[in-house]
């Protein structure tokens, strides 16, 4: 079937917006003093992000490519796998959706919000940080996190095994995430995507919170140029060993 444009922009905007609600809900579960999960470890994030990747996919996967992230569109479009009159509708309603996702995460937490004094734990329920404060690591996670997560999504999606089950490839593309989150998310969150680290960001930024914080504008540029950096070449790779 044939979908438009309007109906494919409109995936991309649920299917970002799902995202950050699994996975920033899932951090702010674990960090927000109070909550029925604070203090959990890790894994509880990891699987938050794995689904918010894998529930859109086989939501949307069949209807916009489930892009819901600026750095796959970019990635695909330089490697004349996708339009490039529509990269800039996508990344619109994929940073868009990443704001409504975040803002909703927000309203559910807000008690939670207003009795956590630990602004790093606050900003990171929204956007990513280093843990050291080293933009050349956080640059160095992102890319490397990023790489594996386009060579493994356009690898995945291509692959024979998959073509014939889609969703058995988006099943996939989620416990990618959920693993990629588990092993390189310790020094970043990670982003990997800069629709969920600029949406969320842009909405910390705006929102009165109690304990709010620094945005951390200054890092804010490392997780939105290393992942569109390592989707080009990520997917410039699979393209020249395995695409004819």
């Amino acid at each position: 079937m044939d979908y438009s444009l309007m109906q494919r922009l409109a995936a991309e905007f649920i299917g970002t917006a799902l995202l950050i609600m699994l996975g920033n809900g899932a951090v702010a579960n674990v960090d927000l003093k109070g909550t029925k999960g604070y203090g959990s470890d890790w894994m509880l994030i990891a699987v938050g992000y794995g689904c918010g990747v894998m529930i859109p996919a086989m939501m949307f996967g069949s209807i916009s490519g489930n892009h819901i992230n600026p750095a796959f569109t970019i990635g695909l479009a330089l490697n004349g796998m996708f339009p490039w009159a529509e990269v800039v509708p996508y990344i619109i309603v994929q940073v868009l959706g990443a704001m409504v996702g975040q803002l909703i995460v927000v309203a559910c937490y807000k008690p939670y919000y207003d009795q956590t004094e630990n602004t790093a734990h606050v900003l990171g329920t929204f956007s990513t940080i280093n843990s050291v404060g080293s933009k050349f690591n956080g640059f160095v996670n992102e890319f490397f996190g990023s790489f594996i997560l386009f060579l493994g999504a356009i690898g995945i999606t291509k692959a024979p095994f998959f073509q014939d089950n889609l969703g058995t490839a988006h099943f996939a593309l989620g416990f990618l995430v959920w693993t990629l989150v588990a092993s390189l998310g310790g020094p970043t969150g990670p982003g990997l995507n800069p629709a969920r680290d600029f949406g969320p960001r842009l909405v910390h930024a705006m929102l009165p919170l109690k304990y709010k914080g620094d945005s951390q504008w200054s890092y804010a540029w490392v997780p939105v140029l290393a992942p569109i950096t390592a989707s080009i070449v990520a997917i410039a790779l699979y393209k020249f060993l395995f695409i004819a």
